[in-house]
């Protein structure tokens, strides 16, 4: 599925986006280019940063880099706000994407414990922290967040808590830098076509909104281009008294119960024979 873009105007902003170089990062920053934003797209990935570079850099005037940066040093993280100031004159939006999905439930060690927090919020704070300095009065954080965050799920531990603190961070974050005209909004996803949902469905698209179409009222499972727009549209003017909220995207997820918004008369008739 291709999603229509619906976008803000962002010209003359620049925007850091964390775990850029590829899926749902890789969309994100996508957008904000595409909105006017300058990009610095965070990633490890050298090869693949410089090639989503480029790529963003073939529409007039657009204008992206690539930070190959690991988050979870602080030196780092100073080098790529130096530069992104350096090559773009200034730094408007930082968005927090990049994510660890290392999580075995209850059988988790605690160096997985420790490895997946420290990319997941931990970062994501210290890198708010260091930006934070250097935003404009309308400046504008966003933290990606998820559906799993705020439900169980059996098998899974680090990625949800890790999430549901981030969701948390985000609103005391917000508290602490309104003072400065500085937003910070948390958007949370459910299923998006993203490497792991790829990877669930062996790479058919048919697949994945067949399944998702049982957890999502919308039929199916998100584009992340349709979380871009939504990371735009909060990083704008159009969104200005909006601050420490977490807004779902995820095509009616959440609004479900665990009777997955069926009536007990469904349940009943399913689960008794004819």
């Amino acid at each position: 599925m291709t999603t229509p873009l619906h976008l803000p105007d962002l010209s003359g902003r620049s925007a850091i986006v964390t775990g850029a170089t590829q899926g749902l990062g890789a969309d994100i920053a996508r957008v904000l280019s595409a909105c006017g934003a300058s990009v610095c797209l965070v990633g490890r990935n050298a090869e693949a940063g410089h090639a989503i570079a480029e790529e963003l850099q073939q529409q007039p005037g657009a204008r992206a880099i690539h930070c190959a940066a690991d988050i979870q040093d602080d030196a780092q993280i100073d080098a790529t706000i130096e530069r992104t100031l350096t090559e773009f004159g200034r730094l408007d939006i930082l968005v927090n994407n990049a994510c660890s999905y290392d999580d075995n439930g209850l059988a988790s060690t605690r160096e997985q414990w420790h490895r997946t927090l420290g990319v997941n919020l931990i970062s994501a704070a210290v890198f708010a922290q260091k930006v934070v300095p250097h935003l404009p009065r309308g400046g504008c954080i966003v933290n990606l967040g998820s559906t799993g965050g705020k439900f169980g799920a059996a098998g899974r531990a680090i990625y949800p808590a890790s999430k549901a603190a981030l969701l948390q961070f985000t609103k005391n974050l917000a508290v602490t830098v309104a003072p400065q005209g500085i937003r910070a909004v948390a958007v949370s996803p459910a299923w998006t076509w993203s490497p792991s949902v790829q990877n669930f469905s062996h790479g058919s698209r048919e697949t994945a909104d067949a399944v998702g179409a049982q957890l999502h009222p919308l039929g199916r499972v998100g584009d992340g281009a349709e979380i871009g727009q939504v990371v735009a549209f909060v990083a704008s003017d159009a969104a200005s008294w909006i601050t420490g909220v977490d807004i779902p995207v995820d095509g009616g997820f959440s609004i479900l119960g665990p009777d997955q918004g069926l009536s007990p008369r469904v349940w009943f008739e399913r689960l008794t024979p004819s």
